[in-house]
């Protein structure tokens, strides 16, 4: 089960993975914008263009942190929630926008004939970087298993591309290393710029189901099939105990809450005040069993 913490706690928590994060990544930045500048590897270069674009976002976060744990009022109905998932969605869309924008630099090179560089010496640097970044990856994955945020998801996913990244770098160049004198040795001058472009390839698409995933919840769409087929099960057999049946779903999720008002009419003429507060109490223990941060609600629909 879930542990859970109070509020400030959690924004407190939340806080300092984001400065591990911040503090480490300029730390990356620098290391990979001198080593790209020494060694005119492309795709060192691409990886520090990442970072640096993951940077700024990390900074304002950081000052908008505060909001996201501020509770709900009639003139904020749905907190600041949403301005989660804006910051989220333009993140994601930079992301793309300097992949897109490398890649296209990065073709201008292979076609103009490739660069040669140290292989050896960029599967070591990337070897050291990995394994830093795996370091780093595993402190903040404990930090983070008592808090709910989708920014701390966003940051800890980053931060798994960015081992696969310089991992699979590490290795590919060590491989390119053994290929100078095979048949293969004719590539050796457009390796750095195939690894970039796979590693390009490989991100995207998970860049663009976050994408996607932050559009939904901005526009107040309704959240995955599987978690709107789970709340129906559930709030079914609660409000089935009081002869309620629901009619119509409301499920939206913005940025780390999600919200779900469920209507329902009953099949008596009267209803008990009692009963509604205690299957809207029940409901909402059981949801956020598996939902954390999950606020439900039962409204009598009164039309025909």
């Amino acid at each position: 089960m879930k542990h859970h913490v109070s509020k400030s706690s959690e924004e407190i928590l939340e806080r300092r993975i984001l400065l591990l994060s911040f503090f480490s990544g300029v730390a990356f930045v620098i290391a990979e914008l001198l080593y790209a500048i020494y060694s005119h590897s492309q795709s060192t270069l691409m990886d520090a263009l990442y970072d640096a674009a993951e940077l700024i976002f990390i900074i304002l976060l950081l000052f908008l942190t505060p909001l996201f744990h501020r509770p709900i009022s009639e003139k904020h109905p749905y907190g600041f929630f949403q301005l989660e998932s804006f910051f989220i969605l333009i993140k994601n869309i930079m992301l793309i926008s300097v992949t897109l924008s490398v890649l296209t630099s990065v073709i201008e090179k292979l076609l103009s004939g490739g660069s040669q560089i140290n292989k050896g010496q960029v599967s070591l640097f990337q070897l050291i970087l990995g394994s830093i970044s795996f370091f780093i990856l595993l402190i903040m994955k404990f930090m983070s298993r008592k808090v709910s945020s989708p920014t701390v998801k966003a940051e800890i996913l980053g931060w798994k591309l960015d081992v696969a990244y310089s991992l699979g770098m590490s290795f590919a160049f060590f491989i390119a290393v053994k290929f100078q004198n095979t048949p293969l040795a004719f590539l050796s001058p457009y390796f750095d710029q195939i690894i970039a472009i796979l590693i390009m390839l490989f991100m995207l698409p998970e860049t663009v189901r976050m994408l996607t995933k932050t559009f939904r919840e901005l526009f107040l769409f309704s959240p995955d099939q599987e978690t709107v087929d789970m709340i129906k099960k559930i709030s079914g057999e609660i409000l089935e105990d009081y002869s309620f049946v629901p009619v119509f779903y409301d499920i939206a999720r913005t940025g780390r809450k999600l919200w779900v008002s469920i209507y329902f009419r009953v099949i008596t003429d009267t209803v008990s005040v009692r009963d509604v507060q205690d299957a809207d109490n029940r409901l909402n223990e059981k949801i956020s069993q598996s939902i954390p941060d999950a606020f439900c609600e039962i409204i009598l629909d009164n039309h025909n």
